[in-house]
This record gives structure tokens, sequence and C-alpha cells, in this order.
């Protein structure tokens, strides 16, 4: 975990509320896996980081389709870092904005036939197997979110709704969880 972002009021903010959202709502005791999920919040706040994979050519890629293509492309870490990013793009647009997978599914022709979560969970997958020294521990948590995917989708949405509600005049406090 990088300790500066860690004083960030940001990171802090999202930190909180997924810590509220998968103990409280969810049962879900995990720091590696929350603290991992409150940082790729934080680094999706900015465009510029869901879209940072480039091709060799340096054109920004905005496909999972075409992000796929060039994790093969890659060996190591830079196919590793591609595989994990997949996997944060997939769990980042299912999870706090699934309203906007059908636009991006229009937009990008060959998206249109990948299931973001399967693919999500395949590529946080892949990313897992490619460990080094360095990055056992967060190979552990990529193996988790593989594993638990579909679960931390929905729990970003708890934590989008929970948001989306502090903002709102709703009084503070644990609201019913409603499966949709």
């Amino acid at each position: 975990m990088d300790t500066q972002r860690t004083q960030l009021p940001l990171y802090r903010f999202f930190a909180g509320l997924t810590e509220y959202v998968f103990h409280t709502r969810l049962g879900v005791v995990d720091p590696p896996l929350l603290s991992y999920l409150a940082e790729m919040l934080c680094r999706f706040v900015h465009v510029d980081s869901i879209y940072r994979i480039r091709n060799l050519a340096g054109r920004q890629l905005h496909e999972v389709a075409e992000m796929l293509a060039e994790a093969e492309a890659r060996q190591g870490a830079p196919q590793r870092e591609i595989h994990r990013h997949i996997g944060d793009f997939t769990l980042f647009w299912t999870g706090i904005y699934p309203e906007a997978l059908a636009h991006l599914r229009r937009r990008a022709q060959r998206d249109w036939f990948i299931d973001y979560c399967q693919q999500g969970k395949r590529s946080y997958y892949i990313a897992s197997t490619l460990r080094t020294a360095e990055n056992s521990q967060e190979c552990d948590v990529l193996e988790r979110l593989s594993h638990d995917f579909e679960l931390c989708s929905f729990g970003l949405r708890q934590i989008r709704e929970e948001w989306e509600r502090q903002d709102s005049d709703e009084p503070p406090g644990p609201r019913p969880l409603l499966l949709h």
C-alpha cells in the first residue's frame, strides 16, 4: 500500500466507505482486499487512470478487447500490469457504474461480445499467477478478486449508494440491504 496515499482525504473517504460496506453489510473483513479496493477507487477518480493502458504506438486503449490484445503482445511485468488493469477496469464499471456498460458496449464494437465479469475474473487470475517476490501479497489479493469478483462488484455498488446517500438529505446510519 502506498503510505502517502493513505494520508490523503480522498483515500480515507473511500477506505471508510469500503470498510463500512464490506464489514457491516457484507460481513467481509479482509484488510488487504479492502485497501486494494479503496486505492482502486482513488486511482479511478481520474479518467486518465481508467484509460491509462496504451498500445506500443502510444494510442490510449478504451476497449477491453484492445487491452487483451495488448496484454498478449507483452510478457512478464507489463503483461501482468495490463491484466491487473483489465480486472480493475471491469470491476469498476460493473460495480460503480453498471448503467454505463450498455453505452460502453454500444460504442465499442469488439467489447459487445465480452462478459465483463468473466473477463475481470480471468484477468485478475492471470495477473495473480505472474508472481514475483515483490508482488506476492498483491497477487494474493488479485487471486481473491478473481474468486470473489461478483461479491466485490456488488460491494462497490453498495459503496456508490452509500456515497450518494451521504450527498443527499437522508439521515446518517445504516440502511437495510436491498437486493435488486
